[in-house]
């Protein structure tokens, strides 16, 4: 798995490589006409969107059974995130399950915390776009009106009861064990708050390049924000597209063009992309980084195994069974009594 790992990682770098020198001309020219301070704010947006989400992903694993430390979180989600790049929408998932498993974390779980965080983000995008962009957007309005009413769709189908029931039978389907933790509401509320932090921080970053190439109004912040929501969701639906390429630039496009100069929403689409293919890179070099030390996950995890070689069968299939401790003895070291009779 660490071989395949690698070569995804890889295959991951090849497609953003050809991402930005298939648009270098395009991009040199965007950049150049955006001042060095407003594209590091909008990186530094873009970084703190992704790991707003990944705060997200982790309640839900939290909800389902399997608390992560932030550190394992973090390095799981930002390295999986680059199989987005990779055409196909299934290659992040795989690699999220699979390196979740070295922390314990069984494969159901995993399995159903992605999907979750997926269908939250999507859910939520959608609610965004429809919150901002029928009124501050006549170009939205009249050529994706059609995707405003699936948003209250999604957002009722999080509540905890529809998700447990569309979780276990897709599990019962792929032959695995159905969850032994159903996701609470508080824990739903709790991971749509972060995925709604996280669009509000895209929304800045979208809002930031759009003043830098001369747009300006009350309502710019708000159209910024459901313009990248839109964008977002369309080059999701998109599933051959890697990272949504394409469909994402023209739905900004299209959004933003009446409310821009001329050419400036094709600028913003491009230094968008960039500059979020550079987050992502960057996020998974930090990763990368912080799982070449043995942190205080890799810690815990070695004196975890030491502790259940020393215990016994019992102790030891508990610790195994999903990164869950084992319960421990309430009295030791007392004698047993004597029946009365």
């Amino acid at each position: 798995m660490r071989i395949s790992r690698v070569l995804l990682v890889l295959l991951a770098l090849a497609f953003c490589a050809y991402s930005v020198v298939s648009q270098w001309d395009e991009t040199t020219r965007a950049f150049g006409e955006m001042s060095w301070p407003t594209l590091a704010g909008s990186l530094a947006a873009g970084l703190a969107g992704l790991f707003a989400w990944m705060l997200g992903w982790r309640t839900f694993l939290t909800g389902l059974g399997s608390a992560l430390p932030l550190r394992a979180a973090f390095r799981i989600s930002a390295i999986s995130q680059l199989g987005k790049y990779v055409p196909g929408k299934v290659w992040a998932l795989v690699t999220q399950i699979e390196m979740a498993r070295e922390h314990k974390v069984p494969a159901e779980r995993s399995f159903g915390s992605t999907l979750l965080a997926v269908a939250t983000s999507t859910a939520c995008g959608l609610a965004v776009a429809a919150v901002t962009l029928p009124l501050t957007s006549a170009a939205a309005r009249d050529r994706y009106w059609w995707l405003f009413p699936l948003a209250p769709v999604m957002l009722a189908a999080l509540h905890p009861r529809i998700v447990t029931w569309c979780l276990d039978t897709l599990l019962k389907l792929v032959r695995r064990p159905t969850l032994e933790h159903p996701v609470s509401l508080g824990v739903t509320l709790v991971a749509i708050a972060w995925t709604v932090l996280g669009w509000v921080l895209f929304g800045v970053h979208t809002w930031l390049l759009c003043m830098a190439v001369g747009g300006d109004g009350a309502g710019l912040p708000f159209l910024a924000t459901g313009a990248y929501a839109l964008a977002f969701v369309a080059g999701f639906l998109v599933f051959i597209a890697p990272g949504g390429i394409g469909a994402r630039e023209a739905a900004l496009t299209v959004v933003l063009t009446p409310v821009l100069p001329a050419g400036a929403p094709v600028v913003v689409a491009i230094a968008s992309r960039v500059l979020l293919t550079a987050a992502d890179l960057l996020s998974a070099g930090a990763a990368l980084l912080l799982g070449r030390g043995a942190g205080p996950a890799a810690a815990g995890q070695a004196a975890a195994g030491q502790a259940a070689e020393r215990s016994g069968p019992d102790e030891d299939a508990a610790v195994d069974g999903g990164n869950e401790p084992a319960p421990k003895e309430l009295v030791r070291g007392t004698q047993p009594t004597k029946e009365r009779p």
